[in-house]
């Protein structure tokens, strides 16, 4: 008898069920005889909230509303469990209900922070000497985690940010150059600029594309921004610009602290980072007095499904399948990850890395060499890196015109 339990955490995306529903498959294949799911990530498991997948996965059309539907159908959550040394009666707590439910592996799709779970399970089980192995799935629209080439999210997120910039640039040009006006779309990405470099993706024959692009990987100068602003106003009446949620001042103070100093934190230390684009449109119409207009796209780039990329939902579907046939023979403390094999004709493997304390924690950020910092923009090398990654639409299943998705009962 071997049993499997798996779960989602961290940020959803609107492809990480289809790394469930990949576990799921492959697990039943692999000769599983009971797939867990843990409502709530680690958070749920600790409750004992446990569902049998069975009840929900075993039919052919489940499993492909599985993979339609947006965010995690688990439940997620945001917990740490800390050092053994501070909170070992939780780590106790896990393996007696891992025991309790003769569950022999532990699948956590997620990203940064989930995958420092994985390194602390697998690493007080190596200790103790139990028995039950743990694998750790990618997901993460940010883009952030070392050694794989890319995660499972990224590329639907670039895909529905590409998509949303070129409609807001339409609507930006219609007054044309009757009134100044300055549009700053706010990405998410935290740290690492991946997501924001996506707005580029926008330009082509049919749209001017944005007209600048701030990542967190370049200190942001304000002044150098309104002189930068004024230069394009001199140029153009309608500009758009692409800013990360994350970008910092010289002295690391964060652009959305300038309207909130009290940024809310998570258990894992991060803060809540929103309202750069708010603080930068005030800032603007204070120093030009021009007509600003802050955009926050927040939820909607991770929660678009209706706009996935299919290559991005066959990967994750891939990388989750690679995860049960891991833990089918008893691997460890590992992570699925991809590596590129070429761009033109796109091509990823699908390999494991042996070692998760090289990955949990650890923030992958955009090369230097590939941001443009002369014109507050990318380089081509990102955006041939990025653009095979949103190719492909999903076909949605419809219903009363609206998109179907599978529920929790």
């Amino acid at each position: 008898m071997k049993r499997l339990i798996v779960g989602q955490s961290g940020g959803p995306t609107s492809v990480i069920n289809g790394s469930l529903a990949g576990v799921y498959v492959e697990a039943k294949k692999q000769g599983f005889d009971k797939v867990y799911g843990m409502l709530n990530g680690i958070e749920g498991l600790l409750e004992e909230r446990i569902i049998d997948l069975d009840d929900y996965l075993g039919t052919d059309e489940n499993l492909e509303l599985l993979k339609r539907t947006p965010s995690s159908f688990l439940g997620t959550c945001r917990f740490k469990l800390g050092k053994v040394e501070d909170h070992e009666d939780n780590y106790k707590k896990i393996f007696e209900i891992l025991d309790k439910h003769e569950i022999d592996s532990f699948i956590y799709i997620g990203g940064n922070d989930s995958m420092d779970t994985i390194e602390s399970l697998s690493d007080y089980a190596i200790e103790h000497k139990k028995h039950q192995n743990f694998i750790g799935v990618p997901k993460t629209i940010d883009n952030d985690l070392p050694i794989t080439d890319h995660c499972p999210g990224f590329g639907s997120a670039c895909k529905y940010i590409a998509t949303a910039l070129r409609e807001v640039i339409n609507d930006n040009m219609c007054y044309g150059d009757t009134k100044k006006t300055v549009a700053i779309v706010e990405i998410m990405g935290r740290h690492a600029g991946w997501l924001t470099a996506a707005a580029a993706l926008a330009k082509d024959e049919t749209c001017p594309g944005v007209d600048a692009i701030y990542l967190p990987e370049m200190a942001f100068d304000l002044d150098e921004f309104v002189r930068n602003v004024g230069e394009l106003l001199e140029k153009k009446s309608n500009i758009v610009i692409a800013v990360s949620e994350g970008i910092r001042t010289s002295d690391n103070k964060y652009v959305c602290e300038l309207l909130d100093t009290n940024l809310m934190t998570d258990s894992f230390g991060h803060k809540e980072l929103l309202g750069c684009a708010d603080a930068l449109s005030r800032f603007l119409r204070d120093k030009l007095g021009v007509k600003t207009r802050p955009i926050t796209l927040s939820i909607l780039q991770r929660a678009g499904a209706h706009l996935a990329s299919k290559t991005d939902l066959d990967e994750a579907v891939k990388c989750g399948s690679l995860g049960a046939k891991l833990a089918y023979k008893g691997k460890t403390g590992k992570m699925v990850i991809m590596e590129r094999v070429s761009t033109v004709p796109y091509k990823v493997k699908y390999r494991v890395f042996d070692d998760i304390h090289k990955i949990a924690n650890v923030e992958k950020k955009i090369p230097l060499e590939w941001i443009d910092v002369d014109n507050n923009y990318v380089k081509k090398e990102l955006i041939d890196y990025i653009r095979p990654l949103i190719k492909g639409d999903v076909k949605q299943i419809y219903k009363n015109g609206l998109p179907q998705y599978l529920i929790m009962k």
